[in-house]
């Protein structure tokens, strides 16, 4: 306290404590720091930005249904908004990821023989189920094509859920099934279009439930709500299932839910092209203004100028056609009456106009010399967003070998990112109860499977190969698979995977069979010494 202050506060304490309040005030807003850049109050660049931040169900729930509607309208109607979410499909998934049993013998204690046999056993009885169409509730989809309609809702909802069912089927030796639902099924009891709740209290269980998934009181997802039908139904046709999130005897999750959280406490997730939708949605517009200008452009459009101002004259027209009279007395005609004038421009055509009348042809001048350039900009900063390389995102590679190998590797990273977090959350939940079933079943035979969980899981290892990364030069990157493997780098089976996602063992096999072909015809393989 200086002398004015001790002064004040001597004759009015309470002057006094405002006075180190109003200080503490201004020493808050002073240029230290993050206060002179992000954080800054007073730069005009700053201070008109006003925004507000709270809790991921306020910033994300009460959003969702918009962001959800909004990122498929732009799949629809937007070819970058499709080619980026196509492009996430056919690198992540492709036709579909192939399991590949990784048994960790040595825990269990069996020899490498063995667990390879069993390997064998186990991708060739998952793949009967997972290639038939009776692992899908509906009876439409294999395996393989809802691990793509997952991954596409994921993309353009933001998330997909999806929930095993056991079903007898005469057709085949599992029970198992998969059933997909989209986000917009799982939702709070009571709600609908009109009357959106995202936030209730469980009154059977005291949980909270945040727009239809319920947390207890450690925030951990114990159940989630299922709504019969859209909210865009009438109230009193839905009803709402709740699911405990897992099983009580068995622990698996009862409902798969895929989706990529972004902040501590989110539950629910965020559409892949909401980050960019605003700039998706202005360029879309900017191209339909660019191909209508240059459709305009395309109809040659010819117009008479006369000295005088009136309209020309032209002969042989039945002026009773025609309704509308101007200043000078010369008809205009009816649009909904044309009469006999038909004008047309044709090949060969000889015109004559009359005296004082000249003609003047319509230059839109499009399309803009403009457009493929600021097309590339816009495309550049979505693609940077949304971790897609301009190459990739437009599927236009005209740069060198090095750049676009460099765009290929910086794409590949996320797709494999993401290929990693989705078998997490959605093949390998469903690949574990699928090996439950068969053991329990004794379609496959595991010893001691069910002992411990620890036994159990390093029978369920497993890894997901999918689409390889591909090639820009086969000759160079061979060459350079083969000298990882022989400096003990890396092996023939990953390499296998990454160059072209075939199996090294079966490639082995298949080289063997070849050769004692070859070698009974008395044919050389190229490579080999004569």
């Amino acid at each position: 306290m200086n002398i004015v202050d001790k002064t004040v506060a001597f004759f009015n304490p309470v002057a006094a404590v405002r006075r180190t309040a109003a200080r503490a005030t201004l020493d808050a807003v002073k240029n230290y720091g993050y206060s002179e850049g992000a954080a800054s109050r007073k730069k005009k660049t700053m201070k008109n930005w006003r925004n507000e931040s709270a809790s991921p169900q306020s910033d994300i729930d009460m959003n969702l249904d918009l962001m959800r509607r909004r990122s498929r309208s732009a799949y629809y109607t937007s070819p970058i908004a499709t080619s980026a979410i196509n492009t996430n499909r056919d690198h992540v998934i492709g036709s579909g990821l192939k399991l590949v049993p990784k048994i960790d013998y040595k825990f269990i204690g069996i020899s490498r023989e063995k667990a390879s046999e069993l390997e064998r056993d186990i991708k060739f009885k998952f793949n009967t189920w997972a290639s038939s169409k009776n692992c899908c509730i509906t009876g439409q989809n294999t395996f393989y094509e809802l691990q793509q309609i997952a991954l596409m809702t994921w993309l353009m909802s933001g998330e997909c859920f999806a929930i095993p069912m056991y079903v007898d089927n005469p057709d085949s030796d599992f029970q198992l099934t998969i059933k997909l639902l989209e986000g917009d099924l799982i939702y709070n009891p009571g709600s609908s279009a009109e009357f959106v709740d995202i936030y209730r209290i469980n009154p059977d269980t005291g949980n909270r439930i945040y727009n239809g998934i319920e947390i207890d009181s450690n925030d951990r997802v114990v159940a989630y709500h299922v709504a019969s039908d859209y909210s865009d139904r009438p109230l009193a046709s839905i009803s709402w299932t709740r699911i405990p999130a897992y099983g009580n005897s068995t622990g698996f999750p009862n409902v798969l839910h895929v989706f990529n959280a972004i902040r501590p406490q989110q539950y629910r997730g965020i559409p892949y092209l909401a980050p960019v939708i605003e700039d998706i949605k202005q360029l879309r517009r900017y191209e339909d203004a660019e191909i209508m200008a240059a459709v305009i452009n395309g109809l040659f459009s010819v117009f008479i100028r006369t000295t005088d101002g009136e309209p020309p004259a032209f002969e042989g027209i039945d002026e009773t056609k025609f309704s509308v009279q101007t200043s000078g007395g010369m008809p205009i005609p009816d649009d909904n009456r044309r009469g006999d004038l038909d004008l047309d421009i044709g090949n060969g055509n000889i015109n004559v106009l009359q005296p004082g009348e000249s003609i003047e042809v319509v230059d839109g001048k499009r399309p803009s010399s403009n457009f493929d350039a600021f097309i590339q900009s816009v495309c550049m900063t979505t693609g940077a967003a949304l971790d897609i390389p301009n190459e990739l995102l437009l599927k236009r590679f005209s740069a060198s070998y090095s750049a676009s190998r460099g765009a290929l590797l910086e794409a590949w990273n996320f797709f494999s990112m993401n290929r990693t977090w989705f078998s997490d959350s959605f093949n390998n939940p469903i690949y574990r109860r699928w090996l439950s079933e068969a053991v329990a079943k004794g379609i496959i035979d595991l010893p001691g499977f069910f002992d411990n969980r620890y036994i159990r899981e390093a029978y369920s290892r497993a890894e997901w190969p999918g689409p390889s990364q591909g090639q820009l030069d086969p000759t160079k990157e061979v060459a350079a698979s083969i000298s990882k493997i022989n400096a003990g780098l890396s092996n023939g089976e990953k390499e296998a995977i990454e160059l072209n996602g075939t199996d090294y063992e079966e490639n082995l096999e298949q080289i063997a069979a070849e050769r004692q072909t070859m070698d009974k015809l008395g044919i050389k393989m190229a490579g080999d010494q004569l």
